[in-house]
């Protein structure tokens, strides 16, 4: 992929209840501490601690809100297993 295509990550986080919550961004480590810190998705606000638990990279924006949605679609048993394989724990 050329230098100048911004490269789309998926993420999933745990919250402290144990819900997971599922996103995409051009920087994981960014877009996690501005959850952290209560922005960005009101999903997550008042949820902590936050714990970051899977990350993949995706490739362009189109692709990345596909994989978005097919993630989301699944099971929480599912989800779980793509965090046990994940690419980052």
């Amino acid at each position: 992929m050329p230098d100048n295509i911004e490269q789309w990550s998926l993420y999933l986080i745990r919250c402290n209840s144990g819900q997971l919550y599922t996103g995409i961004t051009t920087d994981v480590d960014r877009r996690f501490a501005e959850h952290q810190q209560g922005k960005g998705a009101k999903f997550l606000r008042g949820k902590g601690p936050l714990e970051l638990v899977f990350t993949a990279l995706i490739g362009d924006r189109s692709d990345a809100l596909k994989m978005e949605i097919r993630v989301k679609k699944l099971r929480r048993s599912e989800k779980e297993a793509l965090i046990q394989r994940g690419a980052m724990t």
